[in-house]
Parts: C-alpha cells; sequence; structure tokens
C-alpha cells in the first residue's frame, strides 16, 4: 500500500525565506491522559528544553499514576495524515517515536521515514509501562525490529523490554554490555539500554553504536516514586539534543543529564496515589531558533 502520495514534500525539500525558525521536534507516540508519559511527557521535555514540539498520536490511552485503564488505537490513515501535515507545512528537525500499538501503525512510521526522509530518529520501543502493564501486542514487535530498528538513529530500551526483545533476562550492570550488543545484532545502527530497573544505589546506562563505540554511564539512584515517564522523557531530550546538532554520545549525557535533574526536583512532589511524573520544567531554557 502507498502511504504518501509522489507529491509529498521532504521535510528537507520544505521551501524556506529568510529569518529565523524554531527547532523542531515531533513526537510519534501515545497520549496519556495523566500527563505523565507519551506524548504530553514528551511536549513538556521538548518546551522545557527550548524546542518547538509537535505531535502524531497513534493511540489514546486511559490511564493515571497507578496504571492504564483502555487504550484505543488511531487508525493508520489518520497518523499518516497527521505526519503528512506537520512535515509538508512546518518541518522537522528530530523525531521521538514512542507508542506503536500495531503492526499497520508501525508500516505508516516506517514509510514516512522512507518517504519523507526523516532524519535524527530515536525509537523508545514502549512495550510496557512503569505500572507494568503491557501497552504493545506481541504481534508488534517482530515488525517493529523489521522495519524500524534499520531506519533510526537509535533505540532506548530498557531492561523490560530489552529481555522482551531479546527473549531473555538481563542478569545484573555487568550483563548490559553483552545485551546492548546482541540489540545491536537485531538491525539498530546504536542501542541506548537504560539499567534503571536493576537493584542497587547506582543506575548505569550503556551506548552501544555498529562501529563498536562503547559507552557507559554510571550515576547515584534517586529514590522517588515518581518516575512515570522516565523513559519517554528521555527519548524526547536525546532527540532535542540531536537536533541541536550534537554527536550521539554527547546528546545521550546532556539528556541523561536533564532527566536525573527533573527526577530530583519532582521527587517529593506528590501527584496521584501512584507512579507520579517528574519535574519536566525544573529548568527551562529559552526558546531555540535557528536561521532559514
Amino acid at each position: 500500500m502507498e502511504f504518501f502520495s509522489g507529491a509529498f514534500m521532504s521535510s528537507a525539500a520544505l521551501p524556506t525565506s529568510s529569518g529565523f525558525r524554531y527547532v523542531r521536534i515531533l513526537s510519534i507516540a501515545g497520549s496519556d491522559s495523566g500527563g505523565g508519559a507519551g506524548i504530553q511527557a514528551d511536549l513538556k521535555t521538548f518546551s522545557a528544553l527550548g524546542c518547538y514540539g509537535m505531535t502524531a498520536i497513534t493511540a489514546i490511552t486511559a490511564q493515571n499514576t497507578q496504571g492504564v485503564r483502555a487504550i484505543h488505537g488511531v487508525p493508520p490513515e489518520m497518523l499518516r495524515a497527521q505526519i503528512a501535515a506537520v512535515v509538508e507545512d512546518i518541518g522537522v528537525d528530530a523525531i521521538k517515536i514512542g507508542m506503536l500499538h500495531s503492526p499497520e501503525v508501525v508500516q505508516v512510521v516506517a514509510d514516512a521515514i522512507d518517504h519523507c526522509q526523516l532524519a535524527q530518529v530515536v525509537l523508545d520501543p514502549v512495550m510496557v509501562a512503569t505500572s507494568g502493564d503491557r501497552l504493545m501486542a506481541s504481534e508488534t514487535v517482530q515488525v517493529l525490529i523489521e522495519k524500524l530498528f534499520p531506519r533510526v538513529q537509535v533505540i532506548t530500551p530498557n531492561l523490560d523490554e530489552a529481555a522482551l526483545l531479546l527473549g531473555q533476562p538481563i542478569e545484573g550492570a555487568q550483563a548490559l554490555a553483552s545485551a546492548a550488543q546482541a540489540l545491536l545484532g537485531l538491525g539498530a545502527p546504536a542501542v541506548l539500554l537504560k539499567g534503571g530497573h536493576l537493584a542497587g544505589d547506582a543506575v548505569v546506562d550503556v551506548l552501544a553504536q555498529a562501529d563498536g563505540h562503547l559507552q557507559r554511564w554510571t550515576s547515584a539512584r534517586i529514590v522517588t516514586a515518581n518516575s512515570h515517564g522516565t523513559g519517554c522523557t528521555l527519548s524526547a531530550a536525546l532527540a532535542v539534543y540531536l537536533a541541536l546538532g550534537h554527536a550521539l554520545p554527547e546528546a545521550v549525557a546532556l539528556a541523561r543529564s536533564y532527566i536525573l535533574g527533573a527526577l530530583a526536583a519532582g521527587a517529593a512532589v506528590h501527584t496521584g496515589r501512584g507512579h507520579g511524573p517528574l519535574n519536566h520544567a525544573y529548568a527551562p531554557v529559552v526558546q531555540q531558533v535557528r536561521a532559514c
């Protein structure tokens, strides 16, 4: 099925006029009615870091800090129309991809990346919510691997998602590097494997790249119940820093710094009766503009 017409204009081919424009980030993800994750967390992150956020909503969820109550998928044709409307008019500097609930939706996104010549794409393979709720049908996982992993710049799975992708658990921080290398074998050019779900006083994240580059970051664990949307926020921040021109390792370091600050700033704030959100706006950045 052809998802975009031959006249569809790529983001790179957009006409420009003299003057300035915002740094533009598109989130292709699900909506979180509780405001802590998904599209809502992405937009808060984009704004906090001085960028112009846009959305293509893949699914509507009924959820709060305690869990997900219902999921309603957006038809693939509507997702396609959202992406086309944004790219054809405004343009895109980077993309964050989150919740994709069906093979058809994955195909729409893959076709958009190809037809619109989209670059700087961060894929957060959202499969399990902080509450433990499953957000991706099992039949979608293989399509995600085949269609999107080779088309994005980096994937950002947490330990639960990595275990689902690899078909085996990841036992301890010492196994992160080998697990990240195994994920590279699934076709992604780079993997940021997040170790926050491991027990212990330290949080370890590993970046593995297809060129052999391997980098590890370790930080003290922030004790808080307010961790809802942590993965969404990190991948959104990573997309921002890539759009601002940082190389991938530096963008990861900056994104980690932002999320650690957001976690610390929101650690003692009470929102709901479950896993509350981060404090995305703890240190807002002035809106970034670039010459056209």
